[in-house]
């Protein structure tokens, strides 16, 4: 298994189904998640630095197998985000 740090950007839906098919950019390489995508979608946004594991495809697209966020998940920045502001009016 292949390990890649980066920037996430370009984070799309492909498929959507009961396990969605999520594409997503890690600075040049093209990335596909199957496994856990639900929540890699809540988590990570566009901007994120990530660590993930996983291999090349024959389309030489990296199939991530698991993924480590290096910073506060994005349903966890707008959850505080909406408590703050409830917490002010």
């Amino acid at each position: 298994m292949i390990s890649k740090t980066g920037i996430v950007s370009k984070i799309k839906i492909l498929k959507l189904s009961k396990s969605p098919l999520i594409r997503f950019s890690l600075d040049d390489t093209n990335c596909l998640i199957a496994v856990h995508s639900l929540n890699f979608f809540a988590e990570v946004s566009n901007g994120m630095r990530l660590t993930i594991t996983g291999d090349f495809n024959q389309r030489q697209q990296f199939v991530v197998r698991k993924y480590c966020l290096h910073s506060q998940p994005e349903i966890i920045i707008q959850f505080e985000k909406i408590a703050s502001l409830m917490n002010k009016g």
